[in-house]
């Protein structure tokens, strides 16, 4: 049996991290001083506030964007392999995005009315995505609310269930965890004042006894779900595991909505056509616009039926879902150039074999430096794991999760001009990455890692 690899010494980590904050203030004067400056009119000295969950002394000021080339206030240069979260999946400002902007800007951006590209798009997401009724919102945030809606009038059941540890943006059904096996409001919540769990159950991914359990009452009119878990870190389906969910969602009455913002990563129909899922609603925000704000619902024919009966039985009144900006004409613009030009096999292609190499990139330097980490990779998505073994579900995650040696690893990168995310150390591919980007994030997360192991580098530069 071989014996695991050792734990990282905690001092070890903390003299990281003391380390690399020093040298981000030190290199840094220009985003410190506008950090000051936006403290006065701004929460938090940020625009939103996750802005300063990136564990540095203060927020890095971004000055310019382009492809996977970020500059800053202070004019050091870095390659992304954040992308804004997923938001700029394709990269930052693809030319055909801006190229788009540009000319829809001339032509008008929000009417309240659609135009002449709303019938493209609509068959562009019907055979990219495989369902035949869209709509148009401003966040999936917005796309997740509008389908919960449209599922509890439909079914006419109030609950929804979601997995411990789950993602699905600012939806506030959604912010329930497991404590000790017992369902409650996430800790944390601002303003919340609602017992969410009345009306949300929650079971651990992965768990097909609790989730035939929490659906045998037939009171819940909505499972929504990633297929691959993503917030929490990323935690993969057993093998069955999505047949299991269609299956039982089936059985008794309970619509099934896949929600693919994070997982679009996986190649250009989403986790969905890649693996072949058969989901009632599917859900696509983030990179959807190339950078514009823009998500999308879809739902079968079937559901359709169903939201038409529901519509010819409602009483009037205003329907509470969808907002003024939603389907304006610079998101539908920017939609059919991200639909036509960007979301193909051979965009995703050239990328896909880059996302490999450093996937096996990570995995040589994990094993050379004897660390008790792991990799795990969705298409174009790749992050590293503090745990020997993968999570099975969000508990474990959440578990395995060890934000300290995650920041000290992120700032390590970011101070020498490679951006990975804080949070779970995740890291993409988009269609700009070149293989000397990932030769270089691998040559800076080697030398981090011979910090923290103290071994010897293990590539040559």
């Amino acid at each position: 049996m071989t014996a695991s690899p050792p734990a990282i010494p905690s001092g070890r980590i903390t003299a990281m991290l003391q380390s690399e904050r020093a040298r981000f203030e030190e290199r840094n004067p220009c985003s410190g001083a506008l950090a000051q400056r936006t403290a006065a009119h701004w929460l938090r000295g940020v625009p939103m506030h996750w802005m300063v969950d990136w564990g540095t002394p203060f927020p890095l000021f971004i000055e310019a964007a382009q492809g996977v080339a970020l500059t800053d206030a202070d004019g050091h240069a870095y390659v992304d392999f954040c992308l804004g979260d997923t938001g700029a999946m394709f990269g930052h400002s693809p030319p055909a995005i801006a190229d788009a902007i540009t000319r829809q800007a001339a032509r008008g951006l929000t009417t309240m009315l659609p135009g002449p590209d709303t019938a493209i798009v609509g068959e562009l997401l019907s055979r990219r995505f495989k369902l035949p009724f869209w709509q148009v919102t401003a966040t999936a945030s917005d796309a997740n609310r509008s389908v919960i809606r449209w599922a509890r009038g439909a079914t006419g059941r109030a609950k929804i269930l979601v997995m411990q540890g789950c993602y699905h943006g600012a939806v506030d059904d959604t912010f329930v965890t497991l404590e000790n096996g017992r369902p409650r409001n996430r800790p944390g919540l601002v303003g919340e004042v609602r017992d969410v769990t009345q009306h949300t159950a929650v079971v651990e991914f992965n768990d097909i006894p609790a989730l035939e359990k929490a659906l045998a009452g037939e009171d819940i009119a909505l499972v929504l779900a990633e297929p691959v878990m993503t917030n929490c870190g990323m935690v993969l389906p057993d093998p069955g595991y999505h047949d299991a969910l269609r299956a039982l969602t089936r059985k008794y009455g309970t619509l099934l909505c896949i929600d693919e913002t994070h997982t679009i990563s996986s190649g250009p129909g989403g986790y969905t056509a890649t693996h072949g899922l058969d989901p009632d609603f599917f859900v696509l925000g983030k990179p959807i616009a190339g950078g514009v704000p823009a998500a999308i619902y879809g739902w079968s024919a079937p559901v359709d039926a169903l939201i038409k009966a529901y519509l010819g039985n409602r009483e009037p009144g205003y329907s509470g879902i969808g907002t003024t900006l939603s389907g304006n004409a610079l998101q539908l613009a920017c939609m059919r150039v991200v639909l036509e030009q960007i979301l193909t096999d051979d965009v995703y292609g050239a990328a896909m074999s880059l996302a490999e190499s450093l996937q096996a990139g990570l995995r040589d330097l994990i094993t050379h430096h004897n660390l008790p980490w792991s990799v795990v990779r969705v298409g174009l998505r790749a992050e590293i794991v503090a745990a020997s073994q993968l999570p099975r579900n969000g508990t474990e995650a959440l578990l395995f999760a060890h934000s300290e040696v995650e920041h000290a690893l992120h700032l390590f990168c970011l101070n020498r001009g490679v951006l990975i995310t804080p949070f779970h150390n995740m890291m993409l591919v988009c269609p700009q990455t070149r293989a000397e980007h990932v030769a270089r994030l691998l040559d800076v997360l080697d030398h981090g890692m011979s910090v923290l192991s103290s071994r010897p580098i293990m590539r040559s530069n």
